[in-house]
């Protein structure tokens, strides 16, 4: 398992929504373009194993990306996220109208970047995470950084983050049959 400050335990702990980007955090970064055009894109299983049990806790997920692919609202939809905003490239509109509907302060709600793009929500939210492979002007605005580069782990550990500061990463575990965390 992660060391967590006394600082970042506490953070995590009031997030009742967790933002992530696509490209970079849930994905790699790569983008393979076949012949005929198609984008095809790499989801981690992990990943997607961690958004699904941190949901399990009522913790909401949301993405927030600037490009469009059907692909990434298929996989999103298969993980049970309901707020997926594409297209967009001032990320700052959609974060403050799910703000709004969701009726969240900032402090209630994490954003999980790997790019300069990601910096301006960053700035506003109650707990900005980098990836591991993160530009360094991100690093440096971030509360806490994962060990994992994106689309390799990195959201799993933020889910687990969230989970271990609010109460509730054994009960999940536990439904597999894992009691203790020495190993995680």
């Amino acid at each position: 398992m992660s060391v967590y400050t006394k600082s970042v335990l506490e953070k995590a702990a009031r997030i009742r929504l967790v933002i992530f980007d696509v490209d970079g955090v849930l994905t790699d970064g790569s983008l393979y373009i076949g012949n005929d055009g198609e984008e095809l894109k790499a989801f981690y299983v992990r990943d997607g194993l961690g958004m699904k049990l941190l949901q399990s806790t009522g913790v909401l997920i949301a993405i927030i990306t600037a490009k469009t692919s059907r692909l990434v609202a298929r996989r999103l939809d298969e993980l049970g996220v309901r707020h997926v905003f594409q297209g967009e490239h001032d990320k700052l509109i959609p974060f403050k109208a799910l703000s709004e509907e969701l009726q969240l302060e900032p402090e209630q709600i994490a954003y999980v970047g790997d790019d300069v793009i990601d910096v301006p929500v960053m700035l506003k939210v109650g707990l900005a995470i980098a990836v591991g492979d993160a530009h360094a002007l991100v690093v440096e605005r971030a509360d806490w950084q994962t060990q994992s580069a994106g689309g390799r782990g990195a959201v799993r550990e933020v889910c687990e983050l969230i989970m271990h500061a609010q109460g509730s990463l054994i009960e999940q575990l536990s439904r597999f049959g894992i009691m203790e965390l020495e190993k995680c």
